[in-house]
């Protein structure tokens, strides 16, 4: 099947329901302070994500570790494609202690892909996972990951680390997957999630998350949620994909929120355990509405 041309479509106006008024709390002021103390980056800014005004106000942010240049090009996203730099030995610790001093009871923890790395940064992931923890007794600890090139050794790293929620993004249906990120593919990232399911059982909750307005049909939506419960992914996110930049992909249809509403009771009904399904939603959104200790 060839590849759909997504770049000849014009630019839309933003409707209504995605306009934001931002912020003046002092706490997004001390948020921004802390992280540029530990020198931190976040995907918040990184993938210019239209909530880090609210997640900032209230005292949140999602830890991008391993730097913040990418070895991969998505055309959906924001974050760098430059030759990364050396990991920083010390990062793991500047996470906790943030995690730490932000008094997080639920963090989400990220990255970019670093395929330039023979273990993809996984030991990395791992000590980043077991500093915050060690610091943080209690703490909920969500991943979201690449795919590893879905290399066993490599998952296993996050694995043994037993984070409590992981997360890998399929982002978009089947035939979108060529033209919206062409280094990863729709099947490894279904293994990824199944291979987590298999190792860690009922001891992890796997997540998953989906963007919409991106040409894909309600079939095919649909037709990925059925994918996903199929590996048994127990959590997921649906949200409107918003052009970063003019370089990235158009966005071809703004999804409304009561179409939004209908997926999530589609959602629900294949069996997901938790859904949060609207315009706004990205994968770190609220994460905090969801833990396990909430679903036992």
């Amino acid at each position: 099947m060839p590849v759909p041309d997504l770049s000849s479509k014009p630019r839309q106006r933003l409707p209504e329901w995605l306009r934001i008024r931002l912020p003046t709390q002092p706490t997004f002021v001390e948020t921004r302070k802390l992280l540029d103390d530990l020198d931190l980056h976040t995907v918040c800014e990184s993938a210019k994500c239209p909530n880090h005004w609210e997640c900032w106000s209230k005292g949140t942010a999602t830890f991008m570790i391993g730097g913040e240049n990418c070895t991969r090009a998505c055309r959906f996203c924001a974050v760098s494609t430059l030759k990364p730099k050396p990991l920083e030995e010390d990062e793991p610790g500047r996470v906790a202690e943030a995690t730490r001093r932000m008094g997080l009871k639920h963090v989400v923890i990220t990255a970019v892909a670093r395929d330039d790395l023979s273990d993809g940064a996984s030991a990395h992931w791992r000590a980043t996972i077991e500093a915050v923890r060690a610091l943080n007794p209690g703490i909920v600890i969500e991943v979201l990951t690449p795919d590893f090139n879905d290399r066993d050794e490599q998952i296993q790293q996050v694995i043994d680390a037993a984070p409590e929620i992981f997360n890998h993004n399929l982002e978009t249906v089947r035939r979108l997957t060529p033209a919206v990120r062409h280094r990863a593919t729709y099947e490894r990232s279904l293994s990824v999630l199944r291979k987590v399911k298999d190792r860690m059982g009922e001891a992890v909750h796997t997540k998953s998350g989906l963007m919409l307005g991106l040409g894909e049909t309600e079939e095919e939506l649909f037709h990925a949620m059925r994918d996903l419960r199929d590996v048994r992914c127990d959590i997921l996110t649906l949200g409107q994909y918003l052009q970063p930049t003019l370089a990235h992909l158009p966005v071809t249809e703004y999804v409304t929120p009561a179409k939004f509403a209908e997926y999530a009771r589609v959602a629900e009904e294949l069996g997901f355990v938790h859904v949060a399904s609207g315009p706004m939603v990205r994968s770190s959104y609220h994460a905090d509405e969801f833990t396990p200790a909430r679903a036992s």
